[in-house]
């Protein structure tokens, strides 16, 4: 066990008080010493228990990983009850800090997610709460009940947010190295606030290539007490291009990279982006081809990275055609087919544009062949899922228009119906301003569509 500096310090004073109290008792016995034998002799003499501690001792005879035992070495040595219980509270939190540092799968430690994963959340919310009772119910073992209200020393209390330093990397880093990584966070979020603030003062933009340039003082200062593993991870988790990097590929629906294809892209493309991040702003030819070439040894080095087949659908996803195709074959459980079904959707989207553009169509017939044209994709992606074509839904019935009769002589209600099948109800509704009981030759007769069986009309 290791105890805190300021806790060594409380001990420290208080051996030293001991050692003072112990060399004034040997002062004192050394005195009587020099009394008379009468003195000694008499009947009256008061005798004095003098309880001597050990005076020296190393410390790794008192530390154990027993803490009963821890308590007691501490006790023997005449360390104050207070200084014992912010030892201990000191020890335990730090252990436990340890725990939650290195058994906890927090969201922060799956640094190739743009989205957490909510069960992830769940069950790391779920540990830390087990973690805590065990904490708390650990020093109600050994201090009691009221050691809460001795606590003087407990966890650090920062009074700003901190960066999670867990997992199997950063998590089991010494303490010293955390609180120096802590530190160097700190003033790299206080460097930037600063410039940020200097230049909105002074009524200026924010030069990008300025805060790249912060930003790398930052990486060469973290290099100097992070092994390469260990500033690797925390550039995945908390750099400004790890999370660039992390919104690009979540943007590309259903790339879905794994661990190493997010760390192998990012290997491939950081040192390219700092390059970038210092020409941002800079509009001068020469720093234009600059950034061209940049972009095009940055675009070949993320081909390599993923692969030839990775790299092909990664182009590809940038395009919402294929994004859709993509996500109905999936959904299909076909993906095999997302390239037959690209290509529908390409030809029935350059279709549907032709026809919009086509001015020699009215914008009823533009929606029509609209209509057809969308029916027609809908049954090429039916067929390249291997699924049964969409049944044509039924025409509306239309019936055939009106004729106009011309009354002949001796024609009359009665002779129009049988002849074209017409119900003479259906004659008078359709000649609403005709008096059919005054017909004459050449009168004008609407005649709907029959209902009945005709008997043949006259030629």
């Amino acid at each position: 066990m290791r105890g805190r500096p300021v806790i060594l310090l409380s001990l420290a004073a208080n051996l030293v008080l001991a050692a003072g109290w112990f060399l004034s008792a040997r002062e004192q016995a050394w005195r009587a010493g020099k009394m008379s034998h009468h003195e000694l002799a008499s009947p009256a003499q008061v005798k004095t228990n003098v309880v001597i501690r050990r005076q020296f001792f190393s410390w790794q005879e008192i530390e154990t990983d027993d803490y009963p035992t821890y308590i007691t070495n501490l006790r023997d040595i005449g360390c104050p009850e207070q200084t014992i219980r912010d030892i201990i509270i000191a020890e335990v939190n730090d252990l436990y800090a340890k725990k939650l540092a290195t058994e906890i799968v927090t969201p922060e430690q799956q640094w190739w997610r743009a989205e957490p994963d909510t069960n992830i959340v769940r069950v790391a919310s779920e540990k830390g709460r087990a973690l805590e009772q065990e904490r708390r119910e650990l020093l109600t073992r050994l201090l009691g009940s009221s050691w809460e209200s001795g606590d003087l020393v407990s966890l650090p209390r920062p009074s700003r947010p901190t960066i999670l330093l867990d997992g199997a990397v950063l998590g089991t880093l010494p303490v010293e190295v955390k609180g120096s990584v802590q530190e160097i966070a700190a003033r790299s979020q206080d460097r930037i606030e600063a410039y940020t603030e200097a230049q909105r003062k002074e009524g200026k933009p924010v030069d990008p290539a300025e805060v790249a340039r912060l930003r790398v003082q930052t990486r060469l200062e973290l290099a100097r007490v992070l092994s390469p593993q260990q500033l690797e991870e925390y550039l995945l988790r908390y750099s400004q291009n790890a999370s660039a990097l992390r919104t690009n590929l979540a943007q590309l629906k259903h790339f879905n990279a794994t661990p190493d294809e997010f760390r192998a892209v990012f290997r491939a493309t950081d040192n390219f982006d700092q390059q970038l991040d210092t020409l941002a702003g800079a509009t001068d030819p020469a720093s234009a081809q600059q950034r061209a070439a940049l972009l095009a040894q940055r675009e070949n080095a993320l081909k390599l990275s993923l692969g030839p087949a990775r790299y092909a659908q990664y182009r590809l996803l940038q395009d919402p055609t294929y994004q859709i195709a993509y996500a109905a074959a999936q959904e299909a459980d076909t993906p095999g087919a997302v390239g037959a079904l690209f290509d529908i959707n390409q030809a029935s989207a350059q279709e549907l544009a032709r026809i919009r553009a086509n001015t020699n169509l009215t914008a009823a017939q533009r929606e029509m062949e609209a209509k057809k044209a969308e029916l027609e994709q809908l049954k090429a992606t039916a067929q390249a899922l291997g699924q049964e074509l969409p049944s044509e839904p039924p025409r509306p019935f239309k019936p055939p228009p009106a004729k106009t009769h011309v009354l002949a002589n001796g024609e009359s209600l009665s002779v129009l119906a049988r002849l074209y099948g017409v119900d003479p109800s259906a004659l008078r509704a359709a000649n609403p301003n005709l008096n059919f009981d005054k017909l004459k030759a050449g009168d004008s007769i609407t005649v709907p569509f029959n209902t009945l069986p005709s008997q043949g009309v006259p030629q």
